[in-house]
């Protein structure tokens, strides 16, 4: 994958080890620590290798900043990650109860 080539990012589209490396800006050790920790969500590929849905990629280049502005480790960035993912959740939850109130 070279930087003109285009990655839709759906759940669809499954990205390897290798490519997530060469998207996010981590370290394959930070990938596999995050995905065994469980705040990267991986599958398991063909041949017994890791993969990734394609729109693990944002998470990934979310931890990668992360890990640069704040100096985190991996345990640093799993926390963060989960925390910005519940965060979205209920950000979700509330425009779906938004959504339901009457208009006036």
């Amino acid at each position: 994958m070279n930087e003109n080539d285009v990655l839709w990012l759906d759940d669809h589209r499954v990205v390897s080890l290798h490519e997530l490396v060469e998207v996010s800006g981590l370290r394959e050790e930070e990938l596999l620590d995050l995905a065994h920790s469980g705040a990267l969500p991986s599958r398991a590929a063909p041949g017994g290798e890791i993969a990734f849905s394609a729109r693990v990629v944002t998470m990934a280049r979310t931890a990668c900043r992360l890990r640069d502005d704040f100096e985190l480790d991996t345990r640093g960035l799993g926390v963060a990650l989960r925390l910005l993912e519940r965060v979205q959740d209920l950000e979700a939850e509330i425009s779906r109860l938004r959504a339901q109130l009457p208009r006036f």
